[in-house]
């Protein structure tokens, strides 16, 4: 096992106050999650939880023996080291501010321990997380042999170049397009006969990238460009600050039942989207909100009242360009599931003022969708059905909105 993991939480909490009191995008620690107790005869547990995504590391150091954790960054507001702390293997626990937007933890270990797993445990819809870490003892050499203070800081997310809005384009001009490969990292996605769906999703973005680039009026933006973990509320984020003109998240899916097949293409459903714009201030930088327009001097019913603006006039908008990319991955054979249009409360659509849907390619639990997946003429043929719904859609919202307009 490495002495350092480099991780990033793939957490976005849907849970907290109706408005937001502060608008940081502070990680909140969750206490009633959090303990460190004894497991099995020697072993111990850390079950830390956390109420969004943030990058964290791992490592040791001895004289004395110390496990720290160091985050991006923790609010530990509400977490008592007495109650979190509920065994005599670790003799002690603290945790606080370490530099400026950074968090750590501090394990005081009464003998060498290393770190024997590790596994975040993520709620696809609501992005609630609880971090698990499973700590062993070791031997006094191996343990002095691999601890120290890591040197390459590198690891975490390059922050992004910040870009602007733009007016709204017409037909001719170029469209700018965010793509997002689903999951990363540590975190897979759907796994089945060897395949999954974080490498399976980047790759389809590689190559829709590539045929819209070629086929040119596209600008095409990845959240990620390998195999990194990026949280739901980075995703939204990025798509803002490189000034988005649309956002289409990739995935396929996989069921234990293994009886749904077919693509489909989800957009925001209206539950979600009555409380979206509360949840939006609440975990992102008011930067992050909307596109071009600078909230920070604003207050949370201000805020609100924009962000609802903004949905109801895309809400149709989004509409259209699910139902566009789905009649052009039809007309390329599909196959489609039965209900091709879907609604759901993903995080991940969750900007107000961006056309956002979820592409379902298929289900890797389907023998069929698995080798249509796995095939890179299929694949080539649903890029070619989603470009010819991008351009269909830009047609229709042109016309759309000069109507609107008059």
């Amino acid at each position: 096992m490495s002495r350092i993991f480099y991780c990033i939480a793939l957490i976005w909490a849907l849970s907290g106050a109706a408005l937001a009191q502060d608008f940081t995008a502070l990680a909140r620690v969750q206490p009633d999650q959090s303990r460190i107790i004894d497991s099995g005869r020697t072993a111990v547990q850390v079950n830390l939880g956390v109420s969004q995504g943030v990058p964290y590391r791992i490592f040791t150091l001895r004289d004395p023996y110390r496990m720290v954790l160091d985050f991006q960054e923790v609010d530990w507001t509400g977490l008592s080291a007495e109650e979190f702390l509920q065994t005599d293997r670790i003799s002690g626990v603290q945790f606080g501010a370490y530099v400026p937007g950074w968090s750590r933890m501090v394990l005081e270990l009464g003998a060498p321990m290393a770190v024997d797993t590790a596994e975040l445990k993520i709620d696809q819809i609501s992005g609630a997380a609880l971090l698990t870490l499973q700590l062993v003892g070791t031997d006094f050499d191996t343990f002095n042999a691999s601890a120290g203070v890591p040197q390459n800081h590198g690891w975490d997310l390059p922050e992004p170049a910040v870009t602007t809005s733009e007016t709204p384009r017409n037909a001719t001009q170029v469209l700018r397009v965010m793509l997002d490969p689903g999951h990363g990292g540590i975190d897979p996605g759907a796994e089945f006969g060897g395949i999954d769906e974080k490498t399976m999703m980047l790759t389809f973005a590689r190559e829709l990238r590539e045929l819209l680039l070629r086929s040119g009026g596209y600008e095409v933006v990845l959240t990620r460009v390998e195999d990194q973990f990026v949280s739901l509320e980075r995703r939204i984020a990025l798509a803002h600050r490189a000034g988005a003109d649309v956002f289409i998240s990739l995935h396929a899916d996989s069921l234990s039942e293994g009886q749904a097949h077919g693509a489909a293409v989800y957009t925001l459903s209206e539950d979600a989207s009555d409380v979206a714009s509360v949840k939006l201030a609440e975990r992102h930088d008011r930067d992050d909100l909307l596109s071009g327009v600078d909230l920070n001097g604003a207050d949370d019913q201000v805020t609100d009242v924009l962000l609802d603006m903004a949905r109801q006039e895309t809400k149709p908008r989004t509409t259209s360009l699910a139902g566009a990319i789905a009649n052009g991955m039809a007309q390329q054979g599909g196959p489609m599931n039965r209900k091709p249009l879907r609604t759901a409360s993903f995080s991940v659509l969750k900007a107000a003022d961006i056309p956002s849907v979820l592409v379902e390619l298929g289900f890797l639990s389907s023998p069929r969708d698995l080798k249509n997946i796995k095939n890179p003429e299929w694949r080539a043929k649903m890029a070619l059905g989603i470009y010819q719904g991008l351009e269909d859609w830009r047609q229709q919202d042109v016309i759309r909105r000069s109507l609107i307009g008059q």
